[in-house]
Order: structure tokens, then C-alpha cells, then sequence
């Protein structure tokens, strides 16, 4: 039987850790969705409910992006197979389905001159996020780096478009909490629906692409 040489070791060991990377991502997807739903249903917070939403449908993607590691790990140059691509089709539809109901409610709140009862909530629970997913991004694309792998380096990519999400949450809840600007937390809300269907529309993309993921979110 062969010996494994030790670059075969090292690779295996760079695979390892992306794959506990992904695990740590919907784990973490799991229970920011809950916090964020729960506090900003009970502050009233549309932005930070809306966010929280979010982070259940991430972990949809999550469970497809640790299949996919596992995938390039025993074949390189594979393209997807049918479970991430349903796992793609399921979260597109989902982001849909939030950006439909988060424009409609912000008009709903806008008319209704609609106020959250606080939302620094939203200011700590979008600061966690920050850093979370600053240091997520920054171990995957060293990672994707070493590994030499475009689909890990495209999924670090995708990791930016939770920070540019996290900022807005941030951003609408300070300026509320600040300010207590009337229109902050549904202005924030439309922020969330438009990336949200950048998400969607780059996931139906992918999917009917079947080849790996490839984000722009600079």
C-alpha cells in the first residue's frame, strides 16, 4: 500500500479545517437566526427580524457549501452534484419569498409611520456579525489560497455579502437608536430585501450554471 506523503497530509488537514469552517457557519447561521428573529419580533424591529430570517436561509446554503468541500476534497475537478444544486434552488426561492415580504412590510410600516420599541439590539447582535464574518472571510480565503481552490475562494467571496448585510442592520439600528429617525428601520429593511435579491438571483444562476460557485459582491 502507498504511504501518504506529507503534502497529501497537509491538504487533507487544509480540508479539515474548511469543512469545521462550514459546520461553524451554520451552527452560527442557527443561532443568530434565532436571537435576531426573537428580539426583533419583540422590539418590533423589521430590520433586525428581517436579518435574522436571513441567517435561517444561509444555513440552507451552509449545508450545500459543506457538501460541496466535501466533494472538491475527493474530486477536484467535479462540477456540482444534484444536492447542492436543489440546496441552491431552495435558498434562491427562499431569498425571494424575503424580499417580497420585507418590501412589503417597510411600505406597510412606512404608511403606518410604524416605530421598533429599540433596536440596539440590532447594534450588538450586527456588531458580533461584523467580526464573525470578517474572520470567517479571512480564514477561508487564506485557506482557498493554499488549497488553491477557485470554489473555496468563491465561497469566502460569498461570506462579504454577510458583512455588507450585518453593516446595514448596524447602520439602520444606530441611526434609530441615535436618532430615532422615524424611517431608519424600514429604509434599513429595503436595504436587507436588495441584497437579499442579489443573493436569490445569484443562486439560481449557480445552480443552473452547474459549475462552481463564482460571487461578486466587490
Amino acid at each position: 500500500m502507498r504511504g501518504i506523503s506529507e503534502t497529501e497530509l497537509n491538504t487533507r488537514k487544509l480540508f479539515r479545517l474548511v469543512f469545521v469552517l462550514a459546520v461553524f457557519t451554520i451552527v452560527y447561521n442557527v443561532a443568530e437566526g434565532i436571537v435576531a428573529t426573537v428580539f426583533g419580533f419583540e422590539d418590533k424591529s423589521l430590520t433586525l427580524f428581517g436579518f435574522g430570517v436571513d441567517s435561517f436561509i444561509e444555513v440552507i446554503s451552509g449545508v450545500g457549501i459543506a457538501n460541496m468541500v466535501l466533494r472538491i476534497q475527493s474530486r477536484p475537478q467535479s462540477n456540482r452534484d444534484t444536492f447542492e444544486q436543489t440546496a441552491l434552488k431552495i435558498t434562491g426561492i427562499a431569498f425571494f419569498i424575503l424580499v417580497a415580504t420585507l418590501v412589503v412590510m417597510s411600505i406597510y410600516n412606512v404608511w403606518t409611520a410604524h416605530q421598533p420599541v429599540t433596536t440596539l439590539w440590532g447594534v450588538i447582535i450586527s456588531l458580533i456579525s461584523i467580526v464573525v464574518m470578517w474572520v470567517l472571510l479571512v480564514s477561508k480565503t487564506n485557506l482557498g489560497k493554499k488549497l488553491n481552490s477557485d470554489a473555496i475562494l468563491a465561497d469566502a467571496s460569498c461570506t462579504k455579502v454577510c458583512i455588507y448585510m450585518s453593516m446595514v442592520l448596524l447602520a439602520a439600528s444606530a441611526i434609530y437608536e441615535s436618532t430615532g429617525f422615524l424611517y431608519a428601520d424600514s429604509i434599513g429593511t429595503l436595504g436587507l430585501a436588495w441584497f437579499s435579491f442579489k443573493e436569490g438571483k445569484e443562486c439560481f444562476e449557480k445552480a443552473n450554471s452547474n459549475k462552481n460557485c463564482s460571487c461578486k459582491h466587490d
